[in-house]
């Protein structure tokens, strides 16, 4: 049973995809912030699972190598979708998700042009580290509006005078304004600069990919 796994992580990674757009649908903010959240974090970790426990067992198998790729490919897509969507469209969010999602769909049309052939090139160290900034990315991403949340609930309708106060320590802040605010804008920065990095790592990926795959493409136009 335990050799069924690995495959079975990646299968679990594959149909929570789809569930992290799919539960804004179905429920508001914060629910669906939060179970958005636990989805795409549990997804992460299934990915590097299946694969750790697959080579540990020595049960790595076609059905496994042809999904995972695909798995990773629907989660971080539709995930980065999301987070377009939840940051209303804002440029800098904007511009390293289409850079990101543009390389997607060309490696993935060019392994697919390639065939058989695309299996001899090997995934590198820069493809796998820039996955794990994805990822890292994107959760901060979805964390940082699920605190923007509650930090807007928390100041809705209150006076600036009395935000003034709370901010200063001569209000009690009940609401934890005081560190909701540095949380929600440090974060925002955060998430931001670190999604930049994962578009130049994905970027530069890209590359590597295409001029590896160069060699195979000439052999073809011979």
């Amino acid at each position: 049973m335990h050799t069924r796994i690995p495959n079975i992580l990646t299968v679990v990674r594959l149909i929570s995809a789809p569930m992290v757009g799919l539960v804004y649908v179905i429920m508001a903010s914060p629910y669906a912030d939060w179970i958005a959240l636990f989805l795409f974090i549990g997804a992460a970790a299934t990915d590097y699972l299946d694969g750790v426990l697959a080579r540990r067992w020595n049960v790595v198998t076609a059905f496994g190598r042809m999904l995972d790729p695909i798995a990773d490919k629907a989660m971080v897509v539709i995930a980065l979708a999301v987070v377009g969507v939840l940051w209303n469209g804002y440029v800098w969010v904007m511009v390293p998700i289409i850079l990101i999602l543009f390389r997607e769909v060309f490696v993935s049309g060019l392994r697919e042009f390639l065939g058989a052939d695309a299996s001899r090139l090997q995934v590198t160290r820069l493809a796998k580290f820039k996955t794990a900034v994805q990822m890292i990315a994107i959760t901060l991403l979805l964390a940082t509006k699920l605190v923007e949340h509650y930090f807007i609930a928390a100041v809705y309708g209150m006076d600036s005078t009395v935000y003034e106060q709370i901010k200063s320590g001569q209000v009690e802040d009940i609401a934890g304004l005081r560190w909701l605010e540095p949380l929600w804008v440090y974060g925002a920065w955060g998430a931001q600069i670190t999604l930049w990095i994962a578009a130049v790592l994905t970027v530069l990926s890209g590359l590597d990919y295409f001029l590896k795959s160069l060699p195979y493409l000439n052999e073809r136009d011979k």
